[in-house]
């Protein structure tokens, strides 16, 4: 057992629970008032499955937005999937949460930002555990990427 409280995961996984809880809401209520969301995401992440098309004009991340236009919202405890109008064709995508790198509600001006940290360490402690290959940390984000202009 390590001797250190490993807050960074643990702020990981509640900001992947925030997320979890908000998409639950919106499953069931629909979007509220002005809310919606940009989720930006890695697309290749193991886990992520979207059209071939897509993967091909975004090979390495995609922002989507919920707002006007969605279907079929399904939430799960590691992901979630919901059908997008790209340009008249309805695409499905399967985004786990580990693959999200920022979610933000412009409306509200909330956002969460994931930052991903790999650990390269030549000659690691032997006293310390295993090192995630793909640690991340959540912080709260600028909002001023997402306003209009």
């Amino acid at each position: 057992m390590s001797e250190m409280i490993d807050y960074g995961r643990l702020m990981h996984r509640a900001m992947r629970g925030l997320i979890q809880d908000v998409l639950e809401t919106v499953r069931d209520n629909g979007l509220p008032g002005e809310h919606h969301f940009f989720i930006t995401f890695d697309t290749r992440h193991p886990d992520v499955d979207i059209a071939e098309w897509l993967l091909d004009r975004y090979d390495s991340e995609m922002t989507v937005v919920m707002q006007h236009w969605y279907d079929d919202l399904e939430v799960r405890d590691d992901g979630f999937s919901v059908t997008l109008n790209f340009g008249d064709a309805p695409e499905r995508l399967v985004i786990p949460y580990d693959a999200i790198k920022t979610f933000v509600d412009p409306s509200v001006e909330f956002g969460l930002r994931f930052e991903s940290q790999d650990e390269e360490d030549d000659d690691p402690d032997p006293a310390d555990p295993e090192p995630e290959e793909d640690h991340q940390d959540a912080e709260v984000v600028s909002l001023d990427h997402f306003r209009k202009q």
